[in-house]
């Protein structure tokens, strides 16, 4: 199943989609309000989020996609957001096209342990539709589209779709400006759905693609595969959630190998939209902060 949080009638409601019909769980248990909830739920019972669901969407009423699509939001709001960096040859080629100092993005790529760093807080995360943010003070800002895996007490849950919108200009002048280059007000966008794992299947066997639109017009356009990552989705899980005090609830996104020409910048005004099969497409409009 994929599960959505949307609004209705001024209340946040948890709707899942299965079969091309998306049911509204909240309708049928008033304290399955979010994705949260229903963790919580399958974690007393023993059971998955798609096992409990499913004793749910025979009684629950169905809503007409097009409210879904314009009324989700944030699928669940993560305590923290993490992130994996160089796991593919052309983020590490990237990487290293930037810095001046390229021989460290090689170590990393072909280390034992791979890049884990945070990300956001809540208050610098966004759902589909909202802005994600360029920083005024950098010349050289991209998105960066990948794969999400949905954490629950450090446990696989589901995957989504992440933006790690990042300054490379301001990475690239000293890797020590790491955390100024990734953590900033809006800088990561997630959503629009939690797809279950039974839904997504192998998540190292997704097709992605990325569009930005500028004045109406695909100014990038890219696709790739999560194939082409060479950590696997449980290594870089175990990686962060080992010696970790890990919340609740977490999306440790998966790293990028969608990266525009080095003349590229993102700009306020632009578009980018993210489509990643099995989960969905996220959209969002950008602005600078």
């Amino acid at each position: 199943m994929r599960y959505y949080q949307v609004s209705r009638d001024a209340e946040e409601h948890l709707v899942a989609e299965t079969n091309g019909q998306y049911h509204d769980l909240s309708s049928v248990k008033v304290e399955l309000s979010g994705f949260d909830d229903l963790l919580r739920t399958a974690a007393v019972v023993e059971k998955s989020a798609d096992e409990v669901a499913s004793k749910l969407v025979d009684s629950a009423p169905t809503v007409d996609p097009d409210e879904v699509a314009v009324n989700c939001g944030l699928p669940i709001i993560p305590e923290e957001v993490w992130a994996a960096g160089v796991t593919y040859e052309i983020s590490e080629q990237a990487r290293k096209e930037e810095s001046g100092m390229p021989e460290m993005y090689l170590d990393v790529y072909q280390a034992e342990r791979p890049e884990i760093f945070f990300k956001a807080t809540p208050s610098r995360t966004v759902g589909p539709d909202e802005a994600i943010g360029v920083r005024e003070d950098s010349q050289w800002n991209v998105p960066e589209p990948e794969l999400g895996i949905v954490l629950y007490q450090g446990d696989i849950v589901g995957y989504t779709i992440g933006n790690d919108v990042s300054s490379r200009e301001i990475e690239g002048a000293n890797p020590l400006y790491l955390p100024q280059a990734k953590v900033y007000d809006r800088c990561v966008a997630v959503g629009p759905a939690i797809a279950s794992p039974d839904t997504v299947g192998d998540p190292q066997d997704l097709s992605m693609t990325m569009t930005i639109e500028r004045d109406g017009e695909t100014c990038f356009s890219g696709e790739t595969s999560t194939g082409e990552m060479i950590r696997t989705c449980e290594e870089l899980t175990h990686c962060y959630t080992q010696h970790n005090a890990v919340p609740e609830l977490a999306v440790l996104m998966t790293g990028t190998s969608i990266v525009p020409a080095a003349d590229f910048n993102l700009q306020e005004g632009d578009t980018v939209t993210i489509d990643i099969e099995s989960i969905g497409t996220l959209l969002n409009p950008v602005i600078s902060v």
